[in-house]
């Protein structure tokens, strides 16, 4: 995939965004949004791409958890400068349900799915962190989407993401359903076998070309 923000930018961006610099950060999104780059490539080339690289400092312990938190929170307030400045494709008749699973208190990759299905062109309903399964049912009854998509951070939250499954598939076997989110980079995937009309998605760029499927 060939990115659309050169190196030398994204390590400006990361440096700011590990440094809690939320204006120079601001500096180089709006600046990238005033040259034409494209929401998608400010996703997956800035935000996914930097978000992934301090959750990884993290892991490794070379960065505190209050520099990761302040970083999440910086995305998130550039999430939304972006989100009003550029435009995304002609509206589709498609919803999707994006939440993030019980006990799961992670919801920037979630939001960012939504924002970005949205831009795409499809109506997205995101339901935020730490979800209570219930208030999940209750919103697919209502809405009766195309797609429900489900956001797991933490591996130990696994058993909350299963029960989910569970849940949706005994009253809704007809609603397909993604999952995606940093858990599965430690072998949640393989608990997905026993539900076939469940699909990981790895990338935005998996996401898009899943969601072009059942726009046909």
């Amino acid at each position: 995939m060939t990115q659309s923000i050169d190196e030398s930018t994204y390590e400006q961006y990361l440096a700011a965004l590990l440094g809690g610099n939320r204006t120079e950060c601001a500096r180089i999104v709006q600046a990238l949004v005033s040259a034409g780059t494209g929401l998608k490539g400010l996703y997956i080339d800035l935000f996914q791409r930097a978000q992934y690289r301090v959750g990884e400092l993290w892991e490794q312990q070379r960065i505190s958890v209050a520099v990761e938190h302040l970083a999440t929170a910086i995305t998130e307030r550039m999430l939304s400068l972006v989100q009003g400045q550029v435009l995304g494709g002609p509206p589709k008749d498609r919803t999707i349900i994006i939440a993030c699973v019980a006990d799961d208190y992670h919801q920037l990759g979630g939001r960012m799915i939504a924002d970005f299905c949205e831009l795409l062109g499809w109506r997205g309903y995101f339901l935020g962190a730490n979800r209570p399964l219930a208030d999940l049912l209750q919103l697919i009854e209502e809405h009766r989407p195309d797609l429900l998509g489900l956001s797991l951070s933490i591996y130990f939250n696994l058993p909350a993401l299963l029960k989910a499954l569970d849940a949706v598939t005994r009253q809704y076997p007809d609603l397909p359903i993604l999952v995606g989110g940093q858990a599965f980079r430690w072998g949640a995937k393989d608990a997905l076998q026993p539900y076939p009309d469940v699909s990981y998605m790895a990338s935005l760029d998996d996401l898009e070309e899943r969601l072009a499927v059942y726009e046909q």
